[in-house]
């Protein structure tokens, strides 16, 4: 489990196919400090384990992309010299400085424009219809990693006012319009609509969506 409060930001170092699996190779110094293999790393919001049998060398830690991985997320189009948000598992009776954050991306979102301020920014990305019912004003949003605030959506897309130390301290004060980013919702939020189902007269889907 992850917090989406970014420990660093790393840098692809290589990409490599291997059958129908991606091998990956990210630099993070920091989130190296400890790892070992089989230790989970979100890269972009996106939970991967650690498969180094050799150790680590010069902070560079490697990953496999399954085909899921490839098609779920926006890994599938990571290149080498790419800049990542990079959080270790959070350990337990450690500080859940964002929210509960699973790693499991549920879509991509395309970013749609930014409005710089005098120091923050306020940035609006699109929605894909299957989630928007999870996503609410003052809710909780993961983009590529990062734990944020929703300020406002209208189902379609949402926006999120993003502070100097996400700016500085991620690669989201690096994107522009028309790059794609990962998204996970709340999972509190799809676990209640889990819970609450059999409440909606059996209809399922169709009630959920209203």
């Amino acid at each position: 489990m992850f917090t989406g409060i970014v420990e660093e930001v790393g840098e692809v170092v290589d990409v490599r196919e291997s059958g129908d699996v991606v091998l990956l190779a990210v630099r993070g110094r920091t989130v190296t400090s400890d790892v070992s293999h089989g230790d989970s790393i979100s890269v972009n919001g996106c939970c991967l384990t650690v498969i180094d049998t050799g150790g680590v060398t010069d902070g560079v830690f490697h990953l496999e992309l399954v085909p899921e991985t490839l098609k779920r997320t926006s890994l599938d189009a990571a290149v080498a010299g790419a800049k990542v948000n990079l959080e270790r598992a959070v350990p337990a009776g450690g500080r859940l400085g964002g929210h509960i954050v699973q790693g499991h991306v549920d879509g991509v979102s395309t970013l749609l424009s930014r409005e710089p301020g005098a120091r923050s920014d306020e940035v609006r990305f699109s929605l894909p219809a299957e989630l928007s019912r999870y996503v609410v004003a003052k809710g909780s949003i993961t983009v590529d990693g990062v734990s944020l605030t929703v300020a406002a959506t209208d189902g379609a897309t949402f926006t999120v006012a993003l502070i100097p130390t996400t700016l500085s301290d991620t690669t989201l004060g690096m994107r522009g319009p028309g790059d794609v980013l990962n998204l996970e919702v709340d999972v509190l939020a799809k676990y209640v609509e889990r819970l609450t189902a059999g409440y909606l007269g059996g209809r399922g889907e169709e009630a959920r969506s209203q």
